[in-house]
């Protein structure tokens, strides 16, 4: 294990943890009166500390953030007139050998309800090796309204990071926890109608409960952290939605794959993602056959 890499582990939790903290403290300025602006407040202050930091800590490294693209250009916060930073252009991010993939705010929704706590912020980072192959190299989850960071490590695992220790352990192993024999709460969508997942709550031979959760990488940091066993989404999604998230998973020990069981490539061509199943490695046989059977409600 190089310098290096052991650096790119401590530099994305780093880069979460101050973005959280950032973050919290517009929550603190604007207030939740206006959420539109609070969103677009949090979206911008987030993704451009991010962009400015990767470019003054690795300056030769390619970016890829859900604010960098030219569909959002036109964003604004009040008081900003300023488009968001751009991201790397498609050509030098796909022959790039290392690519940081970032969501700044995961959650707008729950970040500008106030009280909620389940909103996140994402930096991944992705590594082309001699062959040419791709993998998710390094990765953080930063939950900064419950204090906690989840994050890859050099050691090959994954660590948990309290913000306020207190009494507790400041930093310590993380691993993906076994279910309970026999049930199974499956974490989905607050907004959406889990339409799929219901089904397949259904066709399941366990006791099922489905838990809303807001952001997908608060919802994935939830099977991390044993307060539900699943996350299956089908609903259509990015790679910034899921890269970091991925990242510590796999490290944890989860498995984490798409729906039909294929493995979750980054950094392709077009950025999206659409689905993603994360569980512990004994529910996932389970989980895989279930959503074949039920593989006729997935969206077109």
């Amino acid at each position: 294990m190089t310098e290096k890499t052991a650096d790119d582990h401590a530099l994305a939790a780093e880069l979460a943890m101050v973005a959280g903290g950032l973050l919290l403290g517009v929550r603190a300025e604007v207030g939740f009166a206006d959420a539109r602006n609070l969103k677009d407040t949090g979206d911008l202050r987030s993704h451009e500390y991010l962009m400015a930091a990767l470019r003054e800590r690795c300056p030769g490294d390619a970016v890829l953030s859900e604010e960098g693209r030219s569909s959002v250009a036109a964003k604004r916060s009040d008081g900003d007139d300023r488009a968001p930073t751009a991201n790397s252009s498609d050509a030098d991010r796909r022959s790039a050998g290392r690519v940081w993939i970032i969501d700044p705010l995961d959650g707008t929704r729950e970040f500008s309800e106030a009280g909620r706590r389940d909103w996140a912020v994402h930096v991944a980072l992705w590594t082309r090796d001699e062959t040419g192959a791709g993998r998710l190299a390094a990765g953080a989850v930063a939950l900064p309204a419950q204090g906690l960071t989840l994050r890859t490590s050099a050691t090959g695992g994954a660590l948990l990071v309290r913000d306020d220790p207190a009494d507790q352990p400041g930093e310590v192993p993380l691993h993906a926890p076994a279910p309970d024999a026999g049930k199974l709460r499956i974490a989905v969508s607050r907004t959406r109608p889990p339409a799929f997942v219901q089904r397949l709550a259904e066709r399941l031979d366990l006791e099922v409960e489905l838990v809303p959760i807001g952001s997908a990488g608060a919802k994935i940091s939830a099977v991390l952290l044993g307060e539900v066993d699943a996350y299956v989404h089908a609903g259509g999604q990015y790679e910034w939605d899921s890269a970091a998230p991925a990242a510590v998973a796999l490290a944890a020990g989860a498995h984490a794959t798409r729906i039909d069981g294929s493995v979750l490539a980054y950094n392709r061509e077009d950025p999206r993602l659409p689905d993603i199943l994360v569980c512990h490695p004994v529910s996932a046989s389970t989980l895989l056959t279930g959503i074949r059977d039920v593989s006729d409600a997935l969206p077109a």
